[in-house]
């Protein structure tokens, strides 16, 4: 029955009594799903109990009459699952995995030993958490795996770097991720990978892996300036062209100009790459002052410069740079801060991959990314 004073908040004012009632529903379906998988009510004894309760956690929700804050049972023995966060609980299960397999695993420092603590996954033995993996990777591969239904004019590559444990030592690795603008306008995340370097076999791999999913109809390729992935989209992708990122080739640029210079320097990058005959200016310019390193950048991507004009003018802003995945590589660090180096591969792409399905379940039901009704 629904406590009378919230009926009484949604008469006096309909929106803000609307959010307590949603917040009392919700609460209360936490609460029974709680006693369904504890196997009792609250201080209940009882010889089926399968786990003691460890107070509430409060997490925020954002619904259609706007953010509420919810209290969520916790569990000392294992993990409280629920519906109601589904698909905020895919990524936390995805960080509970990591963060408890690095406990498991005797790393001792103070950020772990601190997230153990509040979440209270002294309590996880090794064969909960080879469980809780078994689940998320099942939900992983499918992802990874599934068909990719319609055509992708336009994709894109970008990388976050990340401390990653291989053996005794922890080492940088790179996670790959591409995404495309397919055919009807809306962005999809089609593929990921982590990597231990970026050769063109890697990108050949990756790509083939993409086309035996169902990828096809590419068009353009934007990417960062890594070797090898130029030679990749010109093997996997007949007919189509390879575009650098504007962001990525200009950062190239001023790595080998002065710090003095750079702001001068990078002003001019840009409005080169506005209008093409200005390069040739810049170039003379940049000749003059003795920064022969940063022509021969210049030189290099020049042919991968201007493609992303070969393709419809309300486009532009959006396929000649991988701006539209930075969104992805925040969330990626933020959620990956309190982990700090992940205890193996698996576990990194547990967490990583339950972010991209989240961000992705958000990209196909928002409104269209593109609209591509006059594409070539």
């Amino acid at each position: 029955m629904i406590p009378v004073d919230l009926l009484e908040d949604y008469l006096i004012d309909q929106e803000e009594g609307l959010k307590k009632l949603l917040t009392y529903f919700l609460n209360l379906v936490m609460q029974l799903e709680a006693i369904q998988q504890s196997g009792a009510e609250p201080y209940q004894r009882s010889e089926s109990r399968k786990a003691h309760r460890n107070g509430y956690k409060e997490r925020s929700l954002k619904t259609r009459v706007g953010e509420i804050t919810l209290k969520k049972p916790q569990f000392r023995e294992m993990p409280f699952e629920t519906r109601v966060f589904e698909r905020y609980s895919r990524v936390e299960r995805a960080l509970i995995s990591a963060v408890a397999e690095s406990y498991i695993q005797g790393v001792s420092t103070r950020r772990i030993k601190s997230v153990v603590s509040q979440l209270g996954l002294e309590y996880l033995s090794a064969s909960s958490v080879s469980r809780l993996a078994k689940e998320l990777d099942d939900k992983v591969e499918e992802f990874l795996k599934r068909p990719i239904e319609r055509p992708v004019p336009y994709i894109f590559v970008d990388a976050s770097y990340f401390k990653v444990r291989d053996g005794p030592m922890y080492v940088t690795k790179a996670f790959m991720i591409v995404t495309g603008i397919r055919d009807d306008g809306y962005r999809e995340i089609l593929g990921a990978r982590i990597a231990d370097g970026e050769d063109e076999n890697f990108w050949y791999g990756l790509f083939q892996e993409l086309k035996d999913r169902g990828l096809s109809g590419v068009k353009l390729v934007v990417s960062d300036g890594h070797k090898g992935i130029q030679s990749a989209v010109e093997s996997s992708f007949l007919g189509a062209s390879w575009q650098i990122c504007h962001v990525h080739f200009i950062r190239a640029v001023l790595r080998n100009v002065a710090r003095k210079d750079q702001k001068e320097i990078a002003d001019k990058l840009k409005l080169a790459l506005e209008y093409e005959s200005m390069m040739d200016v810049l170039v003379g310019e940049l000749e003059d002052r003795g920064y022969s390193k940063a022509i021969d950048t210049i030189d290099r991507f020049r042919f991968g410069l201007w493609n992303y004009k070969s393709f419809p003018r309300e486009h532009w802003k959006r396929i000649r740079t991988t701006n539209s995945m930075e969104r992805i590589h925040k969330e990626l660090k933020r959620r990956s801060r309190v982990v700090g180096a992940f205890p193996s591969d698996n576990a990194f792409i547990r967490l990583a991959v339950s972010i991209l399905m989240d961000i992705n379940e958000e990209w196909m039901t928002s409104k269209r990314y593109l609209t591509m009704d006059n594409s070539k």
